[in-house]
């Protein structure tokens, strides 16, 4: 007797990019992803990890490049009959597969676009890939609202909540006791202006993965951070514009001797609440608000012009100091993304 398919994990991730070759290509060198032809049609080029394929790319010229989310589901046709009464839309139609299943692409209330999938072998996916540890949706409500939508189609549960003072409140939800992901408001200054859906990659070297993924031409908008209780992420775009995000565990930042990040009253970091909360481990972590894209960035170019001038200050009094016995240590900003350097050490010369 067949099993009644799983509802609400999400089981694959498709790359919209105008250049499929050329995201595969960045893919390859940053996460070691290799590319497996689709047996139903050899242009659909899937993400082939150590645990199997977890998406594919398709290609197109006219469409934002951003990364789509599926979401498993018992029926397709009466998800996007109950998405329509909740204000969502269908931006493709209910699709049947080789296999027997069905998908569609539809565009929650605020905008933000994600995938359905039923499988046609009578069982759904029992959970998602291990390569993908966390979902974010920036919205453009109160995360509560959003949330209503989507646990009416997938039956997900509020698992907990977090103030984060100005920014408002960061929902956590989940599935059978399991967290899957967050929610928060990105207000009407976040980028992109629409509301979307942001993946984290889990991987064990966030530094190294940033750096290939820098090599292979793809931008650094947000860190590498610490975020409270440990964890480690960064936000990228790949060289074709889609957004994306990377995870390292606790655990694992542990074992590369990193320190945790001092949190402030409220369980918010010591440098605010866009420094982000972060994503939630299989151990049942608890997750936080990821930063705004693009501001970070400028505020890293604002401290970058500062930094001449206060070198040059510094220069100005060097004389004075060594008069005075003294060696003034050169500095630099310290910013989310890049720590401060090393300090020499003071030394006093002998009259």
């Amino acid at each position: 007797m067949a099993r009644v398919p799983v509802s609400g994990w999400f089981v694959w991730h498709e790359l919209l990019t105008p250049n499929a070759a050329g995201a595969h290509e960045f893919y390859a060198k940053t996460l070691g992803w290799e590319q497996q032809p689709w047996e139903g049609d050899a242009s659909y080029v899937m993400f082939k990890t150590k645990s199997g394929p977890v998406g594919a790319t398709v290609e197109s010229k006219t469409a934002t490049p951003h990364w789509l989310p599926y979401i498993s589901t018992h029926d397709v046709d009466a998800t996007i009959e109950a998405a329509g009464r909740l204000g969502g839309r269908v931006e493709r139609p209910s699709t049947p597969l080789p296999d027997g299943g069905r998908y569609a692409v539809l565009v929650d209330p605020q905008g933000a676009p994600f995938g359905i999938h039923a499988s046609g072998a009578g069982e759904g996916a029992t959970a998602a890939s291990p390569e993908f540890s966390w979902h974010e949706l920036a919205t453009s409500v109160a995360p509560g609202i959003a949330f209503g939508f989507y646990a009416a189609l997938f039956d997900w549960d509020e698992m907990a909540e977090h103030d984060m003072g100005p920014m408002g409140m960061y929902l956590i939800f989940g599935r059978n006791g399991r967290q899957l992901g967050g929610m928060f408001d990105k207000g009407a200054a976040g980028k992109p202006a629409t509301a979307y859906w942001l993946g984290y990659v889990s991987v064990t070297d966030l530094e190294g993965t940033v750096e290939r993924a820098k090599a292979a031409r793809g931008s650094l908008l947000e860190g590498p951070m610490e975020v409270p209780g440990g964890d480690r992420v960064a936000q990228l775009l790949d060289p074709y514009g889609a957004f994306f995000a990377l995870h390292q565990a606790a655990a694992q930042a542990a074992e590369r001797g990193q320190g945790e990040t001092k949190t402030a009253p409220g369980g918010t970091s010591a440098d605010g609440p866009r420094a982000g909360r972060k994503p939630a481990t299989k151990a049942g972590k608890k997750a936080a608000k990821k930063p705004a894209a693009g501001k970070p960035a400028g505020e890293k170019k604002r401290a970058a012009k500062k930094a001449p001038v206060r070198r040059a200050k510094q220069a100005a009094g060097k004389k004075a100091k060594k008069r005075a016995g003294r060696n003034a240590p050169a500095r630099r900003p310290a910013t989310a993304a890049r720590p401060a350097g090393k300090k020499k050490p003071n030394k006093r010369r002998r009259r």
